[in-house]
C-alpha cells in the first residue's frame, strides 16, 4: 500500500491539469545560453558604453558631411533637402531641424541670398580639422603602409578584399584614396590581383611572414621581466582586465588559467590543420582567432571597431567561428557595446578609466571633433563673435558661376532629376 501511495504522489509531481491534461508530462527546459542571451546578461562597462554613444554621434555627423560634401552646387544644402538624407545617414531619432538646433558648433544655419530658403552648411572650425585629419593620414603613409601588409600578412593566401579595408578605412586611419596613394603607388610591396584583391609580393605560403610580430608580444616580454613570471605562463598569455561587477563563478579562474596556457598559431605564423579530435584542437584554432582579432584591434586608431565590419575579414583571415560568441567568450579581452544600435567591440586592455591610454594625432584631432559636438547649445556667444551668424557671399558668387538665374531656379532640380 505505502509503494502504492508513492507511486501516485510520484505521478503527481510529473502530470498535472485536469483530467483531461492530467497525462501530459511537464517538461522542464534548460535557460538558453546563446549569444544573444550572454550580450543581454554580459556585466556592462558604463564609460565604454558612454564612449560608443558619443563615437556613434560623431559617425552620424560625418556621415552626413560625406553626402553634402559630395553636393555638386557647393559644400552646403537646403534643410528640406537635409531632411530626405538624413535616414540614409542613420538620423532616426531626430529630426533635420532639431538636428541642427542641437550643433550649433558644428552646423551653421543661413538663409540663401538667391534662393531666399534656409540652409545649411559645417562651420569653419569643424571642416578646418576635417583637413587637418586629411593631412595627418596623408603624413603617415609609412605606418599605413605597415598596416595594411600586417593585414595582408596575417590572411590565410596573403590576399585580402579591398571592400574589407574600405569599410574600416576610418578605423585604420587610412585616407580617402588609399588604393592610389599606398597600394597602387607601392607596387614593390603590393598586387593588384583583380579590381577588389590585393595581394603582397614577397608572400611565402610556406614560412608565412615572420618579419612582424603581434602587439600582444611586447605585454609578455614586459610581464616576464618585471614580474619574473615564467615563460610557460606568459609564451601565450593575453591581458586579461574584467570590468567591474564581473561575477567569477567557481570553477572559472582554473580555466582561465589552463586557457592562458594553451600554445597556439600565433597570427604571424602559418596556419596548420586543426585536429578537433587532438588535445585542444578546437580551443586552439579559437585562441588564433582571439589573436587576430587582438592583433586587428590594436592596428586600429581607436582601438575599437563594428562588429559588423569585422565580419567582413573572417573569409580573409581564416576566422570560421562565430565573431559575437567568440568575443563574448573572453570578456577580460574585449568588450562588446550596443549604445547608439549598434555593436561596437572594444580592446579593454588598451582603454583606462574611459581613455584611450596610447594616443595618436589622428585620434588628437578627432578628440576635437567630438568636443564641438559635445558642447552642445554652450558657448554659442563665440560664434556670434566669430562672424559663424552671418551669411556668406561666396554661394552667390558659385551659384552664377553654375549659369543659373534666380528667375529659372525652378529649372535646377528637374535637370539634377533628368542627370541622375
Amino acid at each position: 500500500m505505502r509503494i502504492l501511495l508513492r507511486y501516485i504522489g510520484g505521478s503527481r509531481s510529473l502530470f498535472s491539469g485536469d483530467p483531461f491534461t492530467g497525462g501530459i508530462q511537464t517538461r522542464f527546459k534548460k535557460p538558453a545560453n546563446t549569444a544573444q542571451t550572454r550580450l543581454e546578461t554580459r556585466t556592462l562597462d558604463n564609460k565604454l558604453n558612454l564612449l560608443a554613444f558619443h563615437h556613434r554621434r560623431l559617425s552620424i555627423v560625418l556621415s552626413l558631411y560625406s553626402l553634402v560634401s559630395a553636393k555638386k552646387s557647393g559644400p552646403f544644402v537646403s534643410i528640406q533637402l537635409l531632411s530626405r538624407w538624413a535616414p540614409h545617414a542613420g538620423v532616426n531619432t531626430l529630426t533635420a531641424g532639431e538636428l541642427l538646433r542641437k550643433y550649433p558648433h558644428v552646423f551653421k544655419v543661413f538663409t540663401h541670398p538667391m534662393r531666399k530658403n534656409a540652409c545649411c552648411k559645417f562651420t569653419s572650425k569643424f571642416v578646418d580639422l576635417l583637413k587637418r585629419e586629411d593631412e595627418i593620414l596623408i603624413e603617415m603613409e609609412d605606418e599605413n603602409v605597415i598596416k595594411i601588409r600586417k593585414i595582408l600578412s596575417m590572411s590565410v593566401n596573403g590576399r585580402v578584399h579591398i571592400h574589407a579595408i574600405r569599410l574600416m578605412r576610418r578605423e585604420l586611419g587610412l585616407p580617402e584614396n588609399f588604393r592610389e596613394l599606398i597600394i597602387m603607388k607601392h607596387s614593390q610591396i603590393f598586387r593588384m590581383v583583380d579590381l577588389e584583391i590585393v595581394e603582397l609580393v614577397d608572400w611565402n605560403e610556406k614560412e608565412g611572414s615572420l618579419c612582424f610580430s603581434a602587439e600582444v608580444e611586447k605585454w609578455r616580454e614586459k610581464e616576464y621581466r618585471e614580474k619574473w613570471l615564467s615563460e610557460f605562463e606568459t609564451k601565450y598569455a593575453f591581458p586579461i582586465n574584467f570590468p567591474t561587477g564581473f561575477k567569477i563563478v567557481p570553477g572559472f579562474k582554473e580555466r582561465l588559467k589552463n586557457w592562458q596556457r594553451l600554445s597556439y598559431v600565433k597570427p604571424y605564423e602559418r596556419m596548420e590543420k586543426v585536429r578537433v579530435r587532438s588535445c585542444g584542437g578546437v580551443e586552439r584554432y579559437e585562441k588564433r582567432a582571439v589573436g587576430i582579432i587582438h592583433e586587428l584591434l590594436n592596428l586600429t586608431v581607436e582601438k575599437m571597431m563594428e562588429v559588423e565590419r569585422l565580419a567582413h575579414f573572417r573569409k580573409d583571415l581564416g576566422i570560421v567561428v562565430n565573431l559575437r560568441e567568440l568575443l563574448l567568450k573572453h570578456p577580460g579581452i574585449f568588450y562588446i557595446s550596443t549604445r547608439g544600435n549598434t555593436q561596437m567591440v572594444f580592446l579593454i586592455e588598451a582603454y583606462k578609466g574611459g581613455c584611450l591610454v596610447e594616443q595618436d594625432a589622428v585620434y588628437g584631432v578627432r578628440r576635437k571633433m567630438l568636443e564641438l559636438i559635445l558642447l552642445g547649445r554652450r558657448n554659442t556667444r563665440e560664434l556670434k563673435e566669430q562672424g559663424e551668424g552671418e551669411v556668406d557671399r561666396e554661394f552667390v558668387v558659385e551659384y552664377n558661376n553654375e549659369g543659373g538665374t534666380k528667375d529659372g531656379d525652378f529649372v535646377i532640380p528637374i535637370l539634377r532629376s533628368f542627370s541622375q
